[in-house]
């Protein structure tokens, strides 16, 4: 389970190449229009990659990738007209400004070099009525571009790309309904009006590939997903878990594999999916792959001099098994035509502080360029996994300021970036992309615990007595403290999957069931690996990870992975929307 250890449209992209123009050397630098019959001998001054990630009645939202083939720059503007009415309403990565049909993005302070050979990205969301005809024609300060041709540029998915994969999996797709958890919330008293919700598939131990005291196996779920799926396009979402030295800042998940036994993932748990996955059979599914939630942050945030700091996360760092761990299963998995995979990213209440947020992209790049794994195996990230963060804070900003002290210095909000998950995980895209993650990318959120709805609810911002006052009387997110991450009391269901629900974000999604526990609120012998953290025991007063606060967990539960009926009916009492 996440852990917190700080204190529908289908993609359109431009495929027309267009006349070339070569840049002459010459004093002037003059743009010469190059013959047809040359182009590919003479150099191409910039390439514009300008793709319709999302389209709708009424608006649309698109990245746009450049590369400078000319001299390198200290400053940019890339200049384009539309034909028809688009108008830009907001961007990022980049200052946009329009007059009538033209268009102008010029760099941001932060990302004006451009050298010889490289690219910046940036996007933005737009308005439209009748037809989104799309630019013919770009230029770069000045001189003209031609238009990639690469049938999906720097997505390796892209449509006409080299595995036909979608940008978006979800949009226009059914999703994967579990039967196994539709029985159980079929079977609790209300479970019905949730039951046919698609959630994720959890694969966290090598027994679970052929299926665990005669529940269903992978392939199982894979035969029942192409029932499901008929003629129309389905989405089957899997949660691969099970790297050595799992979870090594908590207890209540961890792995039956030891830190060191990378070997035996590979092997016995990696390649067998992967085998499974690549049969022809499961060919027309789509399948999204949330890799190895609860890992690569804690090398960052708990290990090291961090007052965070855990022996197993020191162990894990210096052997670099995550990374190994996490770069094998990208490549091996992302060899599969129609698998998509998501790296689980935290969430803002882990790696939202300044210290954290770079540091883990960082982090993030060096395992998707491990083990032979390339950026193109990672079509995206997933934040929320499990965890309780609020997907959206109403009643107060990050710039708000009350009784003369910023919101960012309250105590719930602790000098973090962000209040809430939305925001963050917009943000912390923009971030994997500076850091060299295909522009493209796009984001989950999981809102399956995240609703904090019912009678508790804030209806409006808090008391300005004190910025403590107003932040806590206005918050969502009803947890004591921010970092208690294990069944939390109160907290409800969030907003239902859906794709396309916002700029950047693929789809909201329930990759956690609920109903199903964050470990045991006391020891239980088991066979699964799976300690007793004392953050699980409603008594328990807490550590540095969740500022010494009582653990906010409700009392009773199972273990991990187990089915928890008091906790599903609170989550269903407590459902934002409210069911």
């Amino acid at each position: 389970m996440e852990r917190n250890p700080i204190l529908m449209s289908r993609t359109r992209t431009r495929t027309a190449l267009l006349a070339a123009l070569a840049l002459v050397g010459g004093a002037a630098g003059t743009a010469v229009a190059a013959d047809p019959d040359a182009v590919g001998t003479q150099a191409i001054p910039c390439t514009v990659d300008y793709k319709v990630q999302n389209q709708w009645d009424t608006g649309f939202t698109t990245s746009v990738t450049v590369t400078n083939n000319g001299a390198a720059k200290s400053s940019w503007a890339v200049k384009w007209s539309y034909a028809g009415n688009q108008r830009i309403t907001n961007g990022w990565n980049a200052r946009l400004t329009q007059s009538g049909t033209g268009v102008t993005a010029a760099n941001e302070t932060y990302n004006g070099t451009l050298a010889t050979g490289g690219s910046v990205s940036f996007g933005f969301n737009a308005s439209y009525s009748g037809t989104n005809a799309l630019p013919t024609t770009f230029t770069l300060d000045g001189v003209t571009c031609n238009v990639d041709d690469g049938g999906g540029g720097t997505d390796p998915g892209g449509p006409g790309g080299p595995s036909g994969r979608v940008d978006n999996p979800y949009s226009g797709a059914k999703v994967y309904v579990n039967p196994e958890w539709r029985a159980k919330a079929n079977a609790e008293p209300g479970g019905s009006r949730i039951a046919g919700q698609p959630t994720g598939v959890w694969l966290d131990r090598i027994a679970a590939i052929n299926g665990v005291n005669g529940g269903m196996g992978l392939r199982a779920h894979l035969d029942e997903a192409l029932r499901q799926k008929g003629s129309d396009e389905l989405v089957v979402q899997l949660v691969i878990y099970n790297l050595p030295g799992r979870d090594c800042a908590a207890l209540a998940s961890n792995g039956e594999l030891g830190p060191t036994e990378i070997d035996k993932y590979k092997t016995q748990y990696i390649d067998p999916i992967a085998a499974i996955l690549a049969d022809p059979k499961y060919a027309a599914l789509r399948i999204v792959t949330t890799v190895e939630i609860d890992s690569l942050p804690n090398l960052v945030t708990n290990t090291g001099s961090r007052p965070t700091a855990t022996p197993q996360c020191d162990v894990m760092k210096a052997n670099g098994n995550y990374v190994k761990g996490v770069g094998y299963a990208l490549n091996k998995l992302g060899d599969v035509a129609n698998v998509y995979n998501y790296v689980d990213a935290g969430h803002h209440g882990w790696i939202g502080w300044d210290d954290n947020f770079g540091a883990s992209a960082n982090t993030f790049k060096e395992a998707a360029t491990a083990e032979g794994a390339t950026v193109n195996d990672v079509h995206g990230f997933i934040t929320n996994t499990a965890n309780y963060s609020a997907l959206k804070e109403n009643n107060f900003t990050i710039n708000d300021n009350v009784a003369g002290k910023s919101v960012r210095e309250s105590k719930w909000v602790d000098w973090n970036r962000y209040v809430d998950e939305q925001s963050f995980a917009q943000a912390f895209r923009n971030q994997l992309v500076s850091v060299g993650f295909n522009a493209n990318i796009g984001m989950l959120i999981d809102t399956s615990r995240n609703g904090w709805g019912g009678s508790a609810r804030p209806t409006g911002p808090g008391a300005t007595t004190s910025v403590d006052t107003y932040v806590n009387g206005g918050r969502y997110d009803r947890r004591i403290h921010i970092g208690n991450w294990c069944n939390q009391s109160g907290a409800g269901l969030g907003e239902r999957p859906q794709a396309a629900p916002a700029a950047g974000i693929d789809a909201y999604v329930w990759m956690k069931p609920p109903g199903e526990s964050d470990g045991s609120s006391q020891a239980i012998d088991n066979d699964e690996g799976k300690g007793f953290d004392r953050m699980c025991d409603p008594t328990y007063t807490g550590n540095p990870r969740n500022g010494n606060s009582m653990s906010g967990a409700l009392p009773n539960s199972p273990l991990s992975g187990h089915w928890f009926s008091a906790q599903f009916q609170e989550l269903m009492r407590n459902a934002y929307p409210a069911l």
